[in-house]
C-alpha cells in the first residue's frame, strides 16, 4: 500500500504470535483513542521463538499482505522475534510506516544504579545479533553488566493459560541469578512476558524496576502518523464489526477488532479478554495465507 493512498481514517494493523502484543495494543489505544485498530493474534503459528527464521519471515509477510489488503496506514510488529527476524523485509515490501519492538536495553542501562541489568527473552531473541548489538552499545558503553537469559517454554505456558504457580516456578529459576548478581532493572524482552508482569514483579520485589517497550512503541507510532499527516484527531462514528477481514469502513473506533489465525478454544478466547481487560469478541482470520 502506498502512503499516498492512506488517510486519517485508515486503520492501523498490530500483530503478534498470540496474546503478547495485547499490552502494546492497549498502550496504543490509550495514547491514540481515536485511531481504528485491528489486532491479529497469529495463534495458528505460535510461538515464533522456536520457528526457523524463514518460517517467521513467511508469516510476517503473509500478515503484512493481509493488513495491506484492508488498507492500513501503519503496522506495528508487536513481537520481538518477528521484529528481529523480519521487519526489514516487511518494510521493503510495504509502503507504510512499520513500527517494531526491541528489548528496552538502552533505557534500562541508563537508569541502572547498581550497574547490573537482567534481560529475559526467547531463545531466538537472546541469541540474535540485535540483542548483541544493544548489549554492546548500551551495556559496555555505560559500564553496565547485562545478564541475558533465554526462557524456553515460557511463551507456550502463557499462551496455554498455564497455572500461575507453574509460571512462577519457571520464572524464579531464571530471575534468581539476576537478583543474586545485583540487577536493579529487568528488561522484558518478549512482549508475552508483559502479560505475566505481576508474577515477575512479585518475585523480584518492589525495588527492582521492570522495563518494557509498550509506551515507547505507542509514542513512536504517534510520531510516524503525525509526520505522515495521517494522525486521526477527531472521533468518528462507530462502524459495524465484521467476522471477515475488515474493510476500511468496517473497523470500530471505540474498541480494537481482534482476530486469530486459528480457531480458539474457549479458555484461549477468555485469556485474550483477560489480558485486554474486558470481554472482547475474537474473530476468525483463517483466510490469512497459510
Amino acid at each position: 500500500m502506498s502512503p499516498l493512498s492512506a488517510s486519517n481514517n485508515s486503520p492501523i494493523g498490530v500483530f503478534d504470535s498470540g496474546v503478547g502484543g495485547l499490552p502494546i495494543l492497549k498502550a496504543i489505544h490509550r495514547l491514540l483513542p481515536n485511531e481504528r485498530l485491528v489486532y491479529l493474534a497469529d495463534t495458528g503459528y505460535a510461538p515464533y521463538g522456536d520457528k526457523m527464521p524463514v518460517e517467521v519471515v513467511q508469516r510476517v509477510l503473509a500478515i503484512g499482505d493481509w493488513f495491506a489488503a484492508m488498507g492500513v496506514k501503519a503496522m506495528v510488529v508487536a513481537c520481538n522475534t518477528a521484529s528481529v527476524l523480519a521487519i526489514d523485509v516487511l518494510r521493503a515490501r510495504c509502503g507504510v510506516p512499520i513500527i517494531g519492538v526491541e528489548p528496552a536495553i538502552k533505557p534500562a542501562a541508563l537508569a541502572s544504579r547498581t550497574g547490573v541489568v537482567g534481560v529475559l527473552a526467547t531463545a531466538r531473541t537472546a541469541a540474535s545479533a540485535s540483542v548483541a548489538r544493544l548489549v554492546d552499545a548500551h551495556g559496555q558503553h555505560n559500564n553496565v553488566r547485562m545478564v541475558v537469559q533465554a526462557c524456553p517454554g515460557l511463551v507456550d505456558a502463557i499462551e496455554g493459560n498455564a497455572p500461575r504457580a507453574g509460571i512462577k516456578t519457571m520464572l524464579q529459576a531464571w530471575l534468581q541469578p539476576m537478583l543474586d548478581s545485583g540487577a536493579d532493572h529487568i528488561v522484558l524482552g518478549c512482549t508475552h512476558y508483559i502479560v505475566v508482569r505481576d508474577v515477575i514483579q512479585d518475585i523480584v520485589g518492589p525495588h527492582v524496576t521492570l522495563v518494557e517497550p509498550s509506551n515507547a512503541v505507542a509514542r513512536q507510532l504517534q510520531r510516524k502518523l503525525h509526520e505522515g499527516g495521517v494522525l486521526r484527531l477527531a472521533t468518528a462514528a462507530q462502524h459495524t464489526q465484521s467476522t471477515l477481514p475488515p474493510r476500511r469502513s468496517q473497523v470500530d473506533t471505540h474498541n480494537p477488532q481482534i482476530f486469530s489465525s486459528a480457531d480458539l478454544p474457549s479458555d484461549a478466547a477468555a485469556l485474550i479478554s483477560h489480558v485486554w481487560g474486558e470481554p472482547v469478541q475474537v474473530h476468525s482470520a483463517l483466510r490469512v495465507v497459510r
